[in-house]
């Protein structure tokens, strides 16, 4: 979800695992220093939130939503989800896999802690070019337990341009045949369907719009999801991946639901596992 993580004064860029054919592989837990959101205010975001990169939002800001939440993974270290929870975070997905040998340290560490915490919490998986949507599927479903109350998977479907290993660049209309397979395996698995995230650029150059039953998380940190993705249903609106929230070490990405209160309780009761 093109997450960054700060470390003291280092700010280092989440670069695709590769999904290589090795075996198993997990990545090293970070541990960055806290940021105080307070020493970056961000016009447009609510005010327990902060952004080290802050877009000058205009209209149909951030904060006309009421319920935010977080996407996080090995960058963001062991988080406090108390303190977060306490700061406005309503929910989080967490890494846990990428392509078909790939395991993220942070989804163990912080998924149980946010459970204990009351944050509604859910996993997603980073999908690979390079191997077929049927083993990465299985590879989530080995990796992640179905946890009664938990959010719906997500499918995090972007283009990894920094991949060293896979190239490889499929046409539009064997994506979304991908991603059918992987949500109609996930979904029979969980009992619920994956929530698909994704880009401005990969939705427009694999005419996702054309895709139906399926329900959205969009990427837009300069615009508003109708501005960016004109006509389309979503549920999420990832704003920024440079925000700063209490509890959570280094830079982490906002989310916004789509809803009032009301209508988060009432797709919580709908959508958990």
């Amino acid at each position: 979800m093109r997450l960054w993580a700060v470390v003291g004064v280092v700010t280092l860029a989440l670069t695709g695992c590769g999904g290589g054919d090795s075996g198993p592989m997990r990545g090293a837990l970070m541990q960055p220093a806290p940021l105080d959101p307070a020493a970056y205010p961000a016009p447009g975001l609510p005010p327990q939130f902060g952004d080290t990169k802050p877009h000058e939002w205009q209209t149909l800001a951030p904060a006309i939503y009421a319920v935010h939440g977080i996407d996080a993974a090995r960058y963001q270290g062991r988080i406090d989800w108390p303190t977060a929870r306490a700061q406005g975070v309503s929910f989080a997905w967490l890494k846990a896999t990428e392509g078909g040998n790939y395991i993220d340290p942070g989804y163990e560490i912080n998924a149980p802690r946010a459970r204990a915490a009351g944050v509604p919490v859910g996993a997603y998986h980073f999908y690979y070019f390079c191997r077929p949507p049927k083993e990465q599927a299985e590879w989530f479903i080995k990796n992640v337990p179905r946890v009664k109350g938990d959010l719906p998977p997500v499918l995090d479907m972007e283009w990894n341009h920094q991949s060293r290993s896979c190239k490889r660049h499929p046409d539009p209309a064997t994506i979304r045949a991908e991603i059918r397979t992987f949500v109609d395996i996930v979904t029979r698995h969980y009992r619920t369907a994956p929530v698909i995230y994704t880009t401005p650029d990969f939705y427009a150059e694999n005419d996702l719009g054309s895709l139906t039953g399926q329900e959205f998380w969009l990427r837009s940190v300069a615009g508003h999801p109708s501005e960016r993705y004109p006509g389309e249903r979503w549920s999420f609106w990832q704003y920024s991946g440079t925000g700063v929230a209490r509890g959570i070490g280094g830079i982490v990405d906002l989310n916004a639901f789509a809803g009032s209160p009301e209508a988060w309780s009432a797709w919580l009761a709908r959508r958990r596992q």
